[in-house]
């Protein structure tokens, strides 16, 4: 069975002869810095199963983006993301004991990404297609009961309860995002509206035969915008 590591050593792999055929096209040294912010839709992927709906927080942060090639029709970038996130879990419980749960974990994130447009390149509209791996370190977390009180756990499903309490046993997390997006480019800089989702490799708690979850990673839905404006650009007439 392959490993989470070798997973996401294949999916860069995957990446990699985007940049190759980006070198037989047209040269371009476009860079440009901004900042971005929008929502993200987390769930953690238990294993054991536990009942969730979606929790949803905001989220922004710092891009970069350099624009290496253009190949026939296809605009190639490499796309670097500082953002702060508050992802976590909300349980649903319905063993009858009127308790609520939810847990925000907090995480620096650092994707990287391959990102491919079709499109204008200067003014007008591009169609974007971006994936890469992206790598997250866990800054801290809080618990949020509620509901009657003593709080009571002896009829949860599959007696799940090593959840409540603990801190988290992994600080790392990694996996592979994926997305689409729309960009707007103007005299004032790209606007750039993102669709993305995030598939966790890492787990959060202990996956070992001593550990209570067999999976328990991260599943991750944004939407934001992110607004970047060029600090290089290529000179050419014939870019459009």
């Amino acid at each position: 069975m392959l490993k989470p590591f070798h997973i996401l050593l294949f999916a860069m792999l995957l990446l990699t002869p985007l940049c190759a055929f980006a070198q037989v096209g047209e040269a371009r040294n476009d860079f440009s810095v901004g900042f971005m912010g929008g929502v993200t839709m987390n769930k953690m992927d238990f294993m054991p199963r536990i009942k969730q709906t979606t929790k949803n927080s905001p989220m922004f942060g710092f891009a970069s983006r350099y624009v290496c090639e253009k190949y026939f029709t296809t605009i190639c970038a490499v796309e670097f993301e500082l953002q702060y996130n508050n992802l976590g879990w909300q349980e649903v419980i319905e063993d009858g004991s009127n308790n609520t749960y939810m847990r925000d974990l907090h995480f620096i994130q650092l994707p990287i990404l391959m990102q491919m447009g079709w499109g204008r390149e200067r003014r007008g509209l591009k169609f974007l297609f971006e994936a890469g791996p992206q790598f997250g370190y866990y800054l801290g977390g809080k618990e949020h009961f509620g509901g009657e009180k003593p709080w009571d756990t002896s009829n949860r499903p599959s007696g799940v309860v090593y959840q409540y309490g603990y801190e988290l046993d992994n600080k790392v997390d990694y996996g592979i995002a994926a997305g689409l997006g729309l960009e707007l480019s103007t005299s004032a800089g790209h606007f750039l509206l993102q669709g993305r989702y995030y598939y966790g490799l890492g787990d959060m708690y202990d996956n070992s035969k001593k550990g209570d979850f067999g999976r328990s990673a991260n599943q991750t839905i944004s939407v934001k915008m992110t607004y970047l404006f060029d600090i290089i650009k290529t000179k050419g007439d014939n870019i459009k």
